[in-house]
């Protein structure tokens, strides 16, 4: 394992490894046991600026490629994704320590994404409208944006850098990646690798590992890119639709989120369990979708909370490695101190901890807090790890208020017995995904998948990937002769 790393621990430009020319290092670390798996010396600017101009070079022929021929690239990476799941899966958990049933989740994702966009090669159509001018034809031509800035986040590395850099590239695009620190490899040197070895041409795909402190906003602002991609949180979220915005780029912006799950008075209750307990502790709760508030109908909230309670108290705490784990560590020491200060301040606002969990390094056990006061912050923001808020409420009008009241849209959950019941209540919330009868983390290849308010801007998946990825021409043709007044 460690040799993989070695050998990813580079820049990927312009067809390339190579190292970076930057003055200092990114140090990979192992998040559970602090093992050095790489170092990679970062990207300078004028290396972002090779990094875009090889794309610029190599896309325009890229476009003009059939698109059956781009599509066998990406049948190619799949079955070389599949062909070495294990060692990936190996990697994911080594790298941001994700469990062998996350690795297995993220996979399992990826691959139906990687298939969805073998399809989205020939998805591109084109239009002839009518005119009110006579003689007069207009073709509407759906065409590559060009080239395409994506930067990914640490939960989620491998998923959520092939969710962008795939569609882009199917779609005619060439793109430049930039990775998260903290997962260079899992979310940006395996998949030039991969996309390399399924004979993607050089330049068109691009990995660029460095840092803000190393490049200040020259990943965004370069006049190369026509759209930048970002997954992460809504604090460097606006910063990024800010910079965009002001070089008149389009930003496809996958943001924070603060989602509930909600049970019902008539709620199958040991279902609705299991579902919460999963929507908050995937991934050490460290995921956009998760459940940070789980609410509950008073009528039920005893009977809820007691088996809500117990099954956490059953979810074991450790090496990711071992196939028994549920929690493994946060990504980095940061994070940890970070839960346990939401734990701390919860507490000192009034909060009863029906299960209080310890800090060992970057390993976090679950908390679950109820009586935290209606008023507190923390119920409005996001909390990225294993503790989750009990909260109760009287009837649907109090829930859906208490769902709603918060700046984030992503994505939530509600449990019932009556499925129209449950759809109801979704519509009332304000949100891009709900779920009804399910956990709150969700993504499929061809639904619209994105959020609402600080949750994000525009939207990924099937229909709506090809338009952030693409952009519309208008060319008219005049058969006869214009009439013109002068």
């Amino acid at each position: 394992m460690s040799s993989c790393f070695t050998d990813l621990a580079q820049q990927y430009i312009d067809g390339e490894w190579r190292p970076g020319t930057g003055s200092w290092d990114v140090i990979d670390f192992n998040p559970y046991d602090d093992e050095k798996l790489a170092s990679i010396t970062v990207a300078t600017v004028d290396e972002v600026d090779q990094a875009y101009q090889a794309a610029a070079r190599a896309q325009k022929k890229w476009a003009e490629t059939n698109p059956y021929t781009r599509r066998a690239v990406f049948e190619r990476a799949l079955r070389l994704i599949e062909d070495r799941e294990q060692e990936i899966a190996d990697l994911i958990i080594a790298e941001l320590g994700g469990t062998r049933v996350k690795a297995g989740f993220e996979l399992h994702l990826a691959k139906e994404f990687l298939r969805e966009s073998i399809h989205l090669a020939l998805r591109p159509e084109g239009k002839i409208l009518p005119s009110p001018t006579e003689g007069k034809e207009n073709r509407v031509y759906r065409v590559p944006v060009g080239v395409v800035g994506v930067i990914s986040p640490f939960n989620f590395p491998f998923l959520l850098s092939l969710k962008s850099v795939a569609p882009a590239l199917a779609l005619g695009n060439a793109v430049v990646l930039k990775p998260h620190q903290n997962t260079p490899i899992a979310g940006g040197t395996l998949l030039a690798k991969i996309f390399e070895e399924a004979g993607l041409p050089g330049g068109l795909l691009n990995v660029v590992v460095t840092d803000i402190a190393e490049i200040g906003d020259a990943f965004l602002e370069h006049p190369v890119p026509k759209v930048i991609s970002f997954t992460g949180s809504d604090k460097v979220g606006r910063h990024v639709a800010t910079v965009c915005a002001r070089h008149f780029k389009r930003s496809v912006l996958e943001l924070g989120g603060n989602s509930a799950l909600v049970v019902l008075d008539d709620a199958d209750l040991d279902y609705a369990v299991d579902a919460a307990v999963f929507s908050r502790f995937v991934h050490q709760g460290q995921v956009c979708m998760a459940a940070n508030r789980v609410l509950v109908d008073a009528s039920v909230a005893d009977e809820f909370t007691e088996k809500f309670v117990a099954k956490v108290r059953s979810l074991k705490v450790g090496d990711p490695r071992d196939p028994e784990t549920v929690i493994g560590p946060v990504i980095n020491s940061a994070q940890a101190n970070a839960i346990s200060g939401t734990v701390e301040q919860a507490l000192a606002e009034g909060a009863t901890a029906l299960v209080r969990g310890s800090t060992t390094n970057n390993l976090v056990e679950p908390t679950v807090l109820t009586g935290v006061p209606a008023d507190s912050a923390l119920l409005r923001q996001e909390v990225f790890g294993p503790v989750v808020f009990l909260v109760p409420f009287d009837g649907e009008e109090e829930a859906v208020r208490i769902v709603n009241d918060t700046p984030y849209g992503l994505s939530g959950a509600v449990h019932t017995g009556d499925i129209e019941r449950g759809v109801a209540f979704a519509k009332r919330i304000d949100t891009g995904m709900f779920h009804v009868n399910d956990g709150t983390v969700h993504d499929e290849p061809i639904v619209p998948f994105g959020g609402e308010k600080h949750s994000g801007l525009g939207r990924l998946n099937g229909e709506t990937t090809l338009e952030a990825f693409t952009t519309v021409k208008w060319i008219s043709v005049q058969h006869g002769r214009s009439g013109f007044p002068f």
